[in-house]
């Protein structure tokens, strides 16, 4: 990464001058700026905003990085940003988000980051995930949340999926439902496999054979139109009349394209098929009708949980689960 006296040097000026020219440009005549610009630009160098806090620039605190890979942009998701920036005000330290779109950081956003000189980062991602993480960006403290690194040594706040999933069948059981049917997310999806478990334990409690379990998995991950093909098959298969009593859906979206068609179909719900989602998608699943049950993905406690890993200075490299609690709403 370009330094200022790279800048200096190639602009043929002081360390000084690049200063004035960078922070103070109207005490220059325009043909020294213009060197200088031309070299900042050349060089690709990005000002460090930790130097300007310490000539006098109005930060002040501690600061966290934030790279959000696809959580800025999806609603449901954002509370986890929310949640970190407001645990880090509370406690007196600043928060530089930097929405990214790809794992690892393209070069030029992790010098964008780095030339903040954070105090510490965190990694943070929309879905369960592995990440790539550079090894540069381990020269800060650096703590993951919602997704985990393909390599050991980094700490993580992630979702306990499996148990998630395994109180929510659990009590769906309890409640008499003896024939379940799955839509599941895809396979390539890392909750996949920790949902499967949690699934086999509850199913195993009730006594009911997960190998004889009618489970069907979404292609990708913007299969939901599949649904309606798993859902149009049972009922062709049951002469019209569901051959299952509960429908244990991989997230919301895909239990809100089941309801549109079940309730289509003139079935009633929970009274013909219970539905359970799982995600709780913020304003969106209090609004089905009938309200639907589902389990609580807990972005803001993964959020809350990894600044904290930084703010109080932990240096233990777990992986955490964080809890995913039953929302018992009128589907189920």
């Amino acid at each position: 990464m370009a330094s200022v006296k790279d800048v200096a040097r190639l602009a043929g000026v002081s360390l000084m001058t690049v200063s004035r020219a960078l922070n103070t440009p109207g005490k220059l005549n325009q043909e020294t700026l213009a060197k200088v610009l031309q070299a900042v630009e050349t060089l690709g160098y990005v000002p460090s905003l930790s130097a300007r806090k310490t000539r006098g620039g109005h930060s002040s605190g501690k600061t966290i990085g934030i790279f959000a890979l696809d959580t800025a942009t999806t609603p449901f998701a954002v509370e986890m940003l929310l949640s970190m920036e407001r645990t880090s005000r509370e406690h007196g330290w600043n928060v530089f988000i930097l929405n990214v779109f790809e794992a690892p950081p393209c070069q030029k956003a992790i010098e964008l980051m780095l030339s903040h000189q954070p105090d510490g980062i965190i990694f943070s991602a929309m879905q369960l995930r592995r990440v790539d993480i550079p090894q540069v960006l381990r020269s800060v403290p650096l703590v993951l949340g919602n997704c985990v690194s393909t390599e050991t040594g980094i700490a993580c706040y992630i979702s306990d999926d499996e148990d998630g999933q395994y109180q929510a069948v659990r009590q769906a059981l309890r409640q008499g439902y003896r024939r379940p049917l799955c839509i599941n997310l895809p396979q390539s999806s890392m909750a996949w496999g920790l949902r499967q478990r949690g699934l086999a334990r509850a199913l195993d409690e009730a006594g009911i054979s997960a190998a004889q379990l009618p489970q069907f998995d979404l292609p990708d991950d913007d299969g939901y139109q599949h649904t309606l093909v798993v859902l149009e098959q049972q009922l062709l298969a049951g002469n019209g009349t569901p051959p299952f009593d509960l429908l244990i859906c991989g997230n919301d979206r895909i239990a809100l394209v089941a309801y549109q068609y079940l309730l289509s179909r003139g079935l009633r719900i929970p009274h013909d098929v219970a539905v359970l989602g799982f995600d709780n998608m913020v304003g969106v699943a209090e609004l089905f009708y009938p309200p639907l049950s589902t389990v609580q993905l807990p972005y803001y406690e993964m959020g809350r949980r990894a600044a904290l890993h930084l703010i109080e200075g932990r240096d233990d490299c777990a992986i955490h689960k964080i809890a995913c609690p039953l929302v018992e709403r009128d589907s189920c």
